[in-house]
């Protein structure tokens, strides 16, 4: 009877233990599963992070190149600003240049053109003159000269003016009192010697009839101011010396209109240059 108790004691005790034996294996395999599905969504998290990591990286490394080409580019359009800056100032000093030049033409082409019709002024006073061949107008070494033959002004070996000389000298300084330029009076020979008490040579030959031309022009209205006497002598012909025709060519006066040097271009940097 004993024995059968036990066995029964035996037995409750061992169903007993099955059954919380299976509950707790149970709580463990829905503790394990469970843990199981939380590591692999961790996991899952995790990688998910990762390749958002990696695509954060790759991004900022996309973003720094990026910035440090706009930075490049930035910097290529400040130094194309900076130059644009620095032609537009190059050009507007150019073209203030060009301004102030094309003025300056002006005003020497209004001058050059004033003096134009001073010249043909003088010319159709003269052309009786010219058409009689008692004048020549001609251009040399610059400058526009009348040339007078001295056998129609002086007696051979004279500087006192003939009749018809001081005639022709008066015409031709009624002609010249409206130009408000230099003149020089320059006496020319031939190469035939001279020498008496008044003249010595023919240097003193030409410079005579110079100074008596230049006096017969203030005395017929000329300004002092605007003469100039000077004698060339035998040293200027413009014809051989070795016929009568040729030394006749030679023998001449010569009214130079002096170049006014302000004319020329250049003329103010070589005032400033000389510092005048």
């Amino acid at each position: 009877m004993k024995t059968a108790v036990l066995a029964t004691a035996l037995l409750l005790a061992a169903c007993v233990s099955s059954g919380k034996y299976d509950t707790l294996q149970k709580q463990l395999d829905d503790t394990k599963a469970t843990l199981s599905g939380r590591v692999a969504d961790l996991e899952g998290q995790i990688k998910a992070k990762d390749q958002e990591i990696a695509a954060a990286k790759a991004q900022h490394q996309t973003d720094t190149d990026q910035i440090k080409e706009l930075e490049g580019e930035k910097a290529k359009l400040e130094a194309e600003l900076a130059a644009t800056v620095k032609d537009k100032a190059a050009l507007k000093a150019s073209a203030d240049d060009l301004k102030n030049a094309l003025a300056e033409s002006n005003k020497r082409k209004a001058e050059a053109d004033k003096r134009i019709a001073e010249m043909r002024s003088v010319l159709a006073q003269l052309k009786s003159m010219i058409d009689g061949g008692k004048l020549k107008v001609k251009i040399a070494d610059g400058r526009m000269v009348l040339e007078l033959p001295s056998d129609v002004l002086f007696a051979s070996g004279s500087a006192d003016l003939s009749p018809a000389g001081l005639s022709t000298i008066a015409q031709v300084t009624t002609a010249l009192l409206t130009l408000k330029r230099k003149l020089q009076v320059e006496g020319h020979t031939d190469n035939v010697p001279i020498h008496n008490a008044r003249f010595p040579s023919n240097w003193a030959l030409g410079s005579g009839r110079a100074i008596t031309i230049v006096n017969t022009m203030v005395a017929a209205g000329m300004n002092p101011a605007q003469l100039s006497a000077a004698s060339y002598g035998e040293f200027k012909p413009v014809a051989p010396n070795d016929g009568e025709a040729g030394r006749a060519q030679n023998r001449r006066i010569e009214i130079v209109i002096v170049p006014d040097l302000s004319m020329l271009p250049g003329f103010d940097e070589l005032t400033k240059a000389l510092g005048t």
